[in-house]
């Protein structure tokens, strides 16, 4: 008898088993959980994936981030141009007879190694022709002036450089602004092989020169060129990625003052390149007079060498009279821009812009005029070639208040 009890418990546990594996009147709702859950899953895992894409993509704080650092490099560079117009009025720019770019980062450090860098720099025109008496510690002096100089350009270079591949791997550049950056980057190595160029046409023995050794006009002026175009560049995309255009009316004052602008900050940069002319040729120390030019407006030798165009680019007189002429040209052009602008309705911050480019125009000249009239001492001729950076970066500032609302 509890054989077969066994049995039958055996069989109605089978039997109850088999009916749990057939649907149930519940499946239909147990579907629908089912497909609810699996759908709340794909939104779960889309909504994640959208915000990986969207902390990828630049927005108007990346925007901010960048605007900062090309703010920061711009600053960088500024120091560099000052720096550079320091070493050259010290004479200090032809003490590193040697260029490499990693090797001389570290400074001579032992009386040996002194000695071997000031018997380098003996063997060139500069101590043969100017500084044969010149003693080791006044050595000393300007080649840490050209090397700070030089740690001044890799410190540049790494500001960009380092920053750049971040960034990038962040996501945080457009695809114009990739192009951007690579251009600036691009423009800092070539800055740099730029300078040493300069430095060699002062290395250069120049048997038929009897002038005293100077690195070439044409390559100084090349060297602050491209760091003011890079300079520019760094300042004009910084502030247009920090500072939102205006929502102006689209006039035709508007459009001539932005012409205006335009025409005025071209005519400021010029003026800045034309005193590298001024400073490769010494120009600044013939002529110490205002407004005349010793007895004259016009000098006699204006036009003394032959070919005339010559006389640009290598005459001192004419050099330093082209820097005049641009000078007051530039006094002019800004003084008008502000006078067209006090009778346009424009935001506050423009004309804060406009204003300021105006007193820093007056304040250079004024700058520029006493430099000539002392005899170019160092601290006054320094402070003038820090004055045109400072004019050029209000002219940046007035073109990117004026700009044009992004289609």
């Amino acid at each position: 008898m509890l054989l077969s009890s066994v049995r039958t418990a055996m069989f109605c546990g089978c039997r109850g088993a088999s009916r749990g594996f057939q649907p149930s009147s519940r499946s239909p709702q147990l579907r629908q959980w089912l497909v609810k859950r699996s759908q709340s899953t794909i939104a779960t895992q889309a909504e994640g994936a959208s915000i990986q894409v969207a902390a990828s993509v630049p927005s108007v704080a990346t925007n901010r981030i960048l605007g900062r650092w090309l703010l920061g490099c711009s600053g960088l560079v500024v120091g560099a141009v000052v720096l550079g117009g320091v070493t050259r009025l010290t004479e200090s720019g032809l003490s590193m007879v040697d260029w490499h770019l990693v090797r001389e980062m570290r400074p001579p450090s032992s009386q040996t190694e002194w000695e071997a860098e000031f018997s380098k720099y003996q063997q060139f025109p500069e101590f043969k022709i100017m500084n044969h008496d010149m003693t080791l510690p006044e050595f000393k002096f300007i080649f840490y002036m050209e090397w700070g100089h030089r740690m001044w350009g890799r410190l540049v270079g790494l500001a960009y450089v380092l920053p750049t591949i971040y960034f990038w791997r962040k996501g945080y550049f457009t695809r114009s602004m990739k192009g951007k950056v690579l251009g600036l980057c691009g423009f800092v190595f070539f800055q740099g092989l730029l300078g040493w160029y300069m430095v060699k046409s002062g290395l250069e023995e120049k048997p038929e020169s009897h002038d005293i050794p100077r690195v070439s006009q044409y390559r100084l002026s090349a060297h602050l060129g491209s760091a003011l175009l890079l300079y520019c560049a760094s300042l004009w995309t910084g502030l247009t990625l920090l500072l939102p255009a205006h929502k102006i009316a689209e006039t035709r004052r508007l459009m001539q003052l932005r012409r205006f602008a335009k025409g005025t900050g071209g005519l400021v940069f010029l003026t800045a390149l034309s005193g590298a002319f001024v400073a490769g040729l010494d120009a600044g120390l013939v002529y110490n007079s205002f407004p005349k030019m010793g007895e004259r407006w016009i000098p006699d030798d204006l036009l003394a060498f032959s070919p005339t165009l010559k006389n640009f680019f290598e005459n001192p007189t004419t050099v330093q009279f082209d820097h005049r002429i641009l000078a007051i040209s530039s006094l002019t052009a800004i003084t008008g821009l502000y006078m067209f602008s006090r009778r346009m309705m424009l935001p506050k911050r423009a004309k804060v812009a406009i204003s300021l480019l105006a007193a820093m125009a007056y304040a250079q000249v004024a700058l520029g005029i006493s430099t000539l009239l002392l005899y170019v001492p160092t601290p006054l001729a320094a402070t003038h070639q820090s004055g045109s950076v400072a004019l050029l970066s209000m002219a940046i500032w007035v073109l990117a208040e004026l700009r044009k609302l992004p289609k």
